[in-house]
């Protein structure tokens, strides 16, 4: 959902409070612009307290970063909406963890959004290249400055083969809907001794499809895992949907269809193909 401009003129005012778990309007509005306000920070999980002491929208969870990445990207995700739903801080920080990224490594991030990741990736020294379909957030994440390079397009439709070399890590938090097709590109982008770390719609542990199947064979078979988050992992986010956390590491001779592999390969094989 887009902010109302009135809205998101509000929200970025410099004397409109956004702390902790609270958003505090400490200055008169006219009663239909705080009508929207009201009904867009309700609509992202808030609820008014008019006790003296707080007069704030509060929320179940710190709303500060996220806000942030909404208020950036221009828009928030509703709770009747499925559509972008931003990587809360937590969890960014444990997918970063996980991924053990180092300074000098080359990570993709494919689905990056308004940068949720890419900031702390950059952070720790590590050479972050973002895809994001959307274009105002593709603009968002340039002006960041914490990306080598951006590319606006959908990740699905772009060739592995037009990069001369994969990644040393490869973060995401691809669409709830087809996160596995995602997750099986992004690999087609990654060195032979490389780690993925990916977040999944918590189906993925019981998904009895061929392609889900195949798929938690190789996990196992290269040592990885997929764990599963709690419950409550994107409600700050402004969404129930129940996620899971998956590990891949490569390894040359694996199954796992990489960059390297790829690289190897003639090409008139067909190379999208994920397990022989």
């Amino acid at each position: 959902m887009f902010f109302p401009t009135d809205v998101l003129t509000v929200l970025t005012d410099q004397r409109t409070e956004i702390r902790h778990d609270q958003v505090r309007v400490p200055f008169e509005l006219d009663r239909p612009v705080y009508e929207q306000v009201d009904k867009v920070l309700r609509d992202m999980g808030g609820r008014w307290d008019g006790r003296k002491k707080v007069r704030a929208h509060v929320f179940p969870y710190r709303i500060e970063e996220f806000m942030r990445q909404c208020l950036a990207a221009g828009e928030y995700p509703s709770k009747n909406e499925q559509g972008w739903y931003a990587t809360p801080p937590a969890l960014v920080t444990q997918v970063v963890d996980l991924a053990g990224i180092r300074a000098g490594d080359t990570v993709l991030e494919p689905s990056a959004g308004a940068g949720a990741m890419t900031a702390d990736i950059a952070s720790r020294g590590g050479l972050v290249d973002a895809v994001e379909l959307d274009e105002r957030r593709a603009q968002i994440l340039r002006s960041q400055g914490d990306c080598r390079k951006v590319t606006e397009a959908d990740f699905l439709g772009l060739d592995p083969l037009d990069w001369e070399q994969g990644y040393d890590r490869i973060v995401m938090n691809p669409p709830f809907n087809n996160g596995l097709d995602h997750i099986l590109h992004a690999v087609q982008f990654m060195k032979d001794d490389g780690i993925l770390v990916a977040i999944m719609n918590q189906g993925l542990m019981w998904w009895s499809d061929q392609k889900s199947t195949d798929f938690r064979e190789v996990v196992e078979e290269v040592g990885g895992d997929i764990e599963r988050l709690p419950d409550d992992s994107f409600a700050v986010s402004g969404t129930g949907v129940r996620t899971c956390l998956v590990y891949l590491p490569g390894y040359a001779g694996s199954r796992l269809r990489t960059h390297d592999w790829l690289m190897r390969q003639p090409r008139q094989l067909d190379l999208f193909e994920f397990a022989a």
